[in-house]
């Protein structure tokens, strides 16, 4: 495959992140009477959706106690609902629910929802908790449950098809996208700039800017760039946490019960919303046995082939494996029995699942920031990182952002994520959830 000698925009990446900002970066141009996508290259060293994108379980929500995750994730929403078909995207709605420890998070959350516009309703109360489930699934079983934040808008979207519907659209604005192109290093000007980006099939120049979008890649790219493997972590409260690991990378723990997808619909045979359940209700298997005695959550939803989902990720630490991708693809062995334990303790029509359990290709191994949430910023003049913490996959709008900031707008949404947080102390508040992300 030959690759162009120069181009004035370069994206490293063809996930979601990169294809996403291609596509709007060519939009803008061509708005902006500025060029159009043929100025734009797309490089990949594998193809489009290679990396966690490919097998993201593709979950869309609002359910983020951090204001500036929750106005972000708005707006990727808003480009989710753009075009739903060439997205693969199903608008079936997510429903968070909580045990009472996680009551103020998700009534905080819901009040910020209103107050953005998205749509959502809250009910708290265990009883009041239970009927509203009920009426969508009368076999809704779960205890412990005292909140529920139902967002009628999100949902999820099928991985690959959507990665590949984005490189399409990218294709019909003009945009190379290269596939079996690595990026090796970079060539730099004396102002720090980037004058060209190394390949294995030799180097291109930059005119302009260069995206970078690597995924589980994040730590490998940070460092091509310079950047610090250990930083210094300013808290909100003044104190300074020294030699923090930059990069962590987790396991994410997912898997599918393989039944007829029909099984899982609500009352009415309609299509069920992406279920998140929290509860510290003790967790037995369907013989009988504990599972855990302590707060747990999974997530669930249906799929082509049955019912996919997850639990908490597990930390790996700051080597990993990651080609071929997801090489690091183990979850805890007892995984398999949580889940399907608690999607019985959800639902008796899950009663028994645990015989059609199956490891998914889904999850994959994540790069996670030192505060578990994303960096979005200019690494070097004319280098623009789009480091996700592998909250990636539903933030399809980032791209959007990224393309205007690139063509020398400000986003107040993508702010709050800038690398400067960590010296400033300006960061995102800690919800009750077990999980890294939320």
């Amino acid at each position: 495959m030959s690759i162009p000698a120069s181009s004035p925009y370069v994206v490293v990446g063809a996930g979601v992140h990169g294809l996403s900002t291609a596509y709007h970066l060519a939009n803008e141009l061509r708005a902006r009477q500025a060029g159009s996508g043929a100025d734009v290259v797309v490089l990949d060293k594998t193809a489009p959706g290679a990396g966690a994108s490919g097998i993201a379980c593709g979950v869309v929500r609002n359910n983020y106690f951090q204001p500036a995750m929750s106005e972000l994730m708005q707006a990727c929403v808003e480009v989710w609902e753009s075009d739903p078909e060439a997205y693969h995207y199903n608008a079936v709605g997510y429903i968070a629910l909580g045990a009472q420890v996680q009551e103020a998070d998700l009534a905080a959350t819901f009040e910020r929802q209103e107050r953005i516009g998205y749509r959502s309703e809250l009910v708290t109360g265990e009883a009041d908790v239970a009927a509203h489930m009920k009426a969508l699934f009368p076999d809704w079983r779960a205890k412990g449950v005292t909140v529920c934040l139902h967002e009628r808008q999100g949902g999820f979207a099928f991985n690959i098809e959507s990665v590949l519907g984005l490189r399409d659209k990218c294709v019909s604005e003009g945009v190379s996208v290269l596939e079996g192109v690595e990026v090796t290093g970079f060539a730099f000007r004396d102002d720090d700039s980037v004058s060209a980006v190394r390949t294995s099939k030799g180097d291109i120049e930059v005119g302009e800017q260069i995206v970078v979008a690597p995924g589980p890649w994040a730590a490998r790219f940070w460092s091509l760039l310079g950047q610090p493997d250990t930083i210094d972590i300013t808290t909100p409260s003044g104190e300074v946490v020294r030699d923090r690991p930059m990069w962590t990378y987790w396991n994410l723990q997912e898997g599918e019960i393989t039944v007829d997808p029909l099984m899982f619909a609500t009352a009415n045979g309609g299509a069920p919303p992406v279920i998140h359940l929290d509860t510290d209700a003790p967790l037995y298997t369907d013989e009988g046995e504990l599972v855990t005695d302590e707060l747990w959550g999974i997530y669930f939803k249906r799929d082509r082939h049955g019912v996919q989902g997850g639990a908490a990720p597990l930390v790996v630490g700051a080597d990993v494996e990651l080609d071929p991708y997801p090489s690091t693809t183990d979850v805890d062995p007892s995984f398999p029995d949580l889940w399907c334990a608690a999607l019985s303790h959800s639902m008796s029509r899950f009663e028994g699942c645990r015989a059609q359990y199956r490891m998914a290709r889904s999850g994959g191994v994540g790069a996670f920031t030192a505060d578990n949430f994303p960096v979005f910023d200019y690494v070097k003049p004319n280098v623009y990182g789009i480091f996700d913490s592998n909250h990636g996959y539903k933030m399809i709008g980032v791209g959007r952002e990224v393309a205007s900031v690139v063509l020398g707008d400000h986003s107040r949404l993508l702010y709050p994520f800038r690398f400067e947080r960590f010296a400033t102390g300006d960061l995102h508040p800690v919800s009750s959830s077990p999980y890294p992300w939320s």
